[in-house]
């Protein structure tokens, strides 16, 4: 577990802008008209819209997409009743997990109040700035009173995180813990520790799923709740025992078939595990320190199924995996309450979740390779991206099914993929790119079969629909490595290429290869020497129509595969070079950049081939190009070195594609902004053009330019290479590509290598 430090945690709060949160503007704020819509005079438009129809403010602000996150201060994580004002921090932080999870906008809002009815009063009264509201770190009892009035007083969704949240996450992971066991919920004598407001709510949950209130017993501070015991709030009569022979926490658990504690570290022993009942679970709540820590209850007995609220020990119980996704989904369809239907409806999402198979990202983000369901994974983790998609839809379908949606979501798969958008999980390039390449998947060779990466990539494209892999390498090794990476290969061929079995192929592809380059000075034994390495091999299997597509370049040097892809596929007729293009998808807009990977120094006639092909490869994917010829000069400014070459090749490109809107050398900021650069240079054929190609003067410009945005973790999505200018669909990768990166890829080379059947079928 890392270590978090006072001093640390105290800068990470302080440093740059205090907090961890700020407000910023989502609509144009630059000019006068501007002003005058977003405040006086335009704003009286939208009030009295909403005057005649209040439902209108879901349409015309913020307010459906904003959460408040309110406490008191008196019951903050493990500090207790520490005061509004010092459980900011706590309330700020709930609202970056809203944002980064759910993609919710948050004013946190600390009341300073006691009084139960002090504190509503208060709540009500701000009630309609928002779309929900979220208490917080309140304690119990009166954190029951306040959410149940206000539930019944306001017409937004209300939900007490440290009650439901907790319960939510919870009861999933004993629905499936129990599946894991093989027991029955109806059946199980259950140990509840604790009786606050978490203690409750889970309770409640669980008998909500099927478990018996005979069967539970329930302990506070003074030990079982019995019914005999005097001054019991309402709560905890609920779950007072008739049983007399039970008394401590120790006689509690002795035979018991589940403990969840939700109190303090350290008051289950190992003793007390031992005596539980065969497959015991243990749901040791306590934060930071647990009721029993993980190393003991495993120590105790092998069998035992155990979480903790910790991240560094499997199935952690974390609130987060219910809270974002519970608000987004009620919020979308502008829900009047978070009611027991949506709450189950979340149980059995996030249950279901962790039964299907892991995406990639998760796995890396724990670095394990094969997190399945069973004793050590029954409830999926916190950074795994179908949260937003399942629970989020779960949510919002129970809501419309149980009445409290004002509006309804008809077409779900949209809705999903709004979502994904909206958290930059995938965007409508993204989706057009797949939904193209699954009506046409193509034949696809992934040359390094043996690299993990690529492995992922290829099952990960077969399951997604849009190719069918085939792979080279080792076939046994493959199939080792995708033992441990617990990837189902079914239906993907496996070539190895170096086996006796492929003389008569390697044999095949060498006379055609020396066929085609004998003035080149190829001999057979030559080109069939070549065909033990993959990437001739490969392309050999695209040149010959064996395949259709090919992916390369996690092992290989670029050099060395620019020299291959020359000699097997050649380049298009037309063109003296070839290059490689990244799709830099961004709040901005699409932007095509060239060239990336191939041409290190390019002379005027490489970035005329570059410019031609940065243009044929934009209208590929249907947009009308509109190129920016980059450098550090603007417009013949300077006249000696790589300007004067980007200035040759821009006259030369205007004077054989006259209509084509292309201008420069120009610096990448007048690029960017047409209305600067219309204004310093209102001669320039870009004139009232928004650029979307940009070519730059030598390849440490192209590919340091997109490795920035890279690396600066902007919220640009990043696509590419792509190939630009070869005969066949040959497609390389960088080395450090990502699952993702290479599926992308794949799809835009599916995409290739169909519009290119295509065109052949036309000739």
């Amino acid at each position: 577990m890392v270590n978090i430090t006072k001093e640390a945690a105290l800068a990470y709060h302080k440093n740059g802008k205090p907090g961890k949160i700020e407000v910023k503007p989502t609509k144009p704020y630059s000019t006068q008209t501007d002003l005058s819509l977003a405040y006086s005079p335009g704003v009286a438009f939208p009030c009295l819209e909403i005057q005649k129809t209040p439902d209108d403010a879901y349409k015309y602000t913020a307010k459906g997409n904003l959460v408040a996150v309110i406490s008191n201060g008196t019951a903050v994580l493990g500090l207790g009743d520490i005061g509004a004002m010092s459980g900011k921090p706590v309330m700020e932080g709930k609202g970056l997990l809203f944002k980064i999870y759910g993609g919710i906008d948050v004013f946190d809002i600390e009341v300073d109040e006691k009084d139960p009815e002090k504190f509503c009063e208060a709540v009500e009264k701000i009630a309609p700035t928002f779309g929900g509201i979220n208490l917080e770190d309140i304690k119990a009892p009166e954190c029951f009173y306040i959410e149940e009035r206000l539930k019944r007083t306001l017409d937004i969704p209300v939900m007490h995180d440290d009650q439901h949240g907790t319960a939510i996450i919870s009861a999933a992971g004993l629905k499936n813990a129990l599946e894991v066991n093989g027991k029955d919920i109806s059946k199980v004598k259950i140990v509840v520790n604790g009786a606050g407001a978490a203690a409750i709510s889970c309770t409640k949950l669980y008998m909500a799923l099927g478990a018996k209130r005979e069967n539970i017993v329930m302990l506070d501070s003074k030990g079982v709740i019995t019914s005999d015991r005097e001054n019991l709030t309402e709560q905890k009569k609920l779950f007072a025992t008739d049983r007399r022979d039970v008394h401590t926490l120790e006689e509690a658990v002795k035979g018991a078939d589940v403990f969840v504690g939700l109190s303090k570290g350290n008051v289950l022993t190992q003793d007390m595990v031992r005596s539980m009942a065969d497959q015991p679970i243990v749901f040791a709540l306590a934060n930071p320190v647990p009721e029993i820590s993980y190393e003991e209850a495993m120590a105790s007995r092998p069998d035992v199924l155990m979480s903790t609220g910790r991240s560094d020990y499997p199935n952690q119980i974390n609130n987060v995996i219910g809270f974002p996704y519970i608000f987004r989904g009620a919020l979308d369809v502008h829900a009047s309450a978070i009611n027991e239907e949506m709450k189950l409806a979340a149980v059995n999402a996030i249950a279901n979740l962790a039964k299907q198979p892991v995406p990639d990202v998760v796995n890396d983000a724990y670095q394990v390779n094969n997190l399945t369901f069973g004793p050590s994974y029954f409830i999926p983790k916190p950074v795994d991206p179908r949260l937003i998609t399942e629970v989020s839809a779960a949510v919002a379908k129970a809501a419309i099914e149980s009445g409290v949606a004002r509006t309804t979501i008809t077409d779900w798969d949209e809705y999903k993929n709004h979502l994904r958008e909206m958290l930059g999980q995938e965007t409508k390039l993204t989706q057009k790119l797949y939904d193209t390449a699954r009506k046409h998947p193509q034949r696809v060779v992934f040359a390094e079969g043996i690299h993990p990466t690529m492995l992922k990539a290829a099952v990960q494209a077969r399951n997604e629909g849009i190719c069918q892999p085939i792979l080279l390498g080792n076939d046994e090794r493959i199939m080792k490595l995708a033992k441990e990476l617990d990837l189902n290969l079914d239906g993907i061929e496996i070539v190895n290429l170096r086996h006796d079995n492929q003389n008569d192929r390697r044999e095949r592809y060498a006379r055609i290869l020396a066929e085609k380059r004998k003035r080149q000075g190829y001999t057979f034994q030559e080109a069939n020497d070549k065909m033990f390495e993959r990437n001739y091999f490969g392309m050999m299997m695209v040149e010959t129509g064996e395949a259709d597509a090919f992916i390369t370049g996690l092992y290989t040097k670029y050099s060395n595969t620019i020299k291959v892809a020359k000699e097997v596929i050649g380049i298009q007729p037309g063109y003296n070079h070839f290059g490689t293009m990244h799709i830099i998808n961004s709040k901005k807009g699409v932007f095509y950049m060239a060239d990336t990977l191939i041409n290190r120094h390019p002379d005027k006639d490489v970035l005329v081939d570059i410019a031609r092909l940065s243009a044929m490869t934009v209208r590929f994917f249907n947009e009308e190009p509109r190129i920016a010829m980059i450098s550090y000069s603007n417009f013949g400014s300077d006249e000696i070195g790589s300007p004067a070459q980007v200035h040759a090749a821009v006259e030369a490109m205007q004077t054989r594609y006259p209509d084509l809107a292309i201008d420069g050398e120009m610096q990448v900021n007048f690029a960017l902004d047409n209305k600067l650069r219309d204004a310093k240079y209102p001669f320039s054929r870009l004139k009232g053009k928004d650029v979307n190609t940009l070519v730059f003067p030598n390849l440490s410009s192209a590919n340091n330019a997109y490795k920035l945005l890279r690396a600066m973790n902007s919220d640009a999505e990043i696509i590419g290479p792509i190939q630009m200018g070869l005969n066949k669909p040959i497609h390389f990768t960088d080395f450090e590509c990502s699952v993702r990166d290479v599926v992308n890829i794949t799809a835009v080379a599916v995409i290739d290598a169909y519009v290119q059947k295509i065109k052949e079928n036309r000739q």
